[in-house]
């Protein structure tokens, strides 16, 4: 597939995460939760101006920095690993979870988070969240595979 096909791709995950968060701040009230499956996931409205655990909390400029040097670094390793498909599927999730989480910041001053695990003490997180998540983890066990 083409590099544009992975960007399209990504730009679908950026606006299905937009639309949940959108979804969520409307029929949530800010602060509340609705289970979705009981002692297992709530849906619940939160507002996290800092990372997972709210970690840096009001760094908005920290945040935006990173993320700027982010969106650089993922530009050059699209480029760099175009031809790799392999390498292109992970990083079309981070580019998407960072660009998600980015969108939100700018606008809000904040991320939107909605899923809590409810079995486990683990942040509520977002699309965007597991996005990131899931693509450094792919990209983490492509490596050691390699080096193997």
């Amino acid at each position: 597939m083409p590099v544009i096909g992975y960007l399209i791709f990504t730009a679908a995950l950026v606006v299905g995460d937009q639309l949940v968060k959108h979804w969520v701040s409307a029929t949530i009230a800010l602060n509340s939760s609705q289970p979705v499956v009981p002692n297992l996931l709530a849906i619940t409205n939160l507002r996290n101006d800092g990372a997972a655990w709210s970690i840096l909390e009001g760094q908005q400029w920290f945040f935006t920095v990173v993320t700027l040097i982010a969106l650089a670094v993922l530009a050059y390793l699209f480029y760099r690993w175009r031809r790799q498909p392999r390498l292109l599927w992970p990083l079309t999730l981070i580019l998407a979870g960072a660009i998600g989480n980015f969108i939100d910041r700018l606008q809000n001053g904040y991320v939107v988070d909605m899923f809590e695990l409810l079995f486990i003490n683990f942040p509520v997180f977002n699309v965007a969240d597991l996005c990131l998540t899931v693509g450094v983890l792919w990209l983490v066990v492509i490596f050691i595979r390699e080096e193997e």
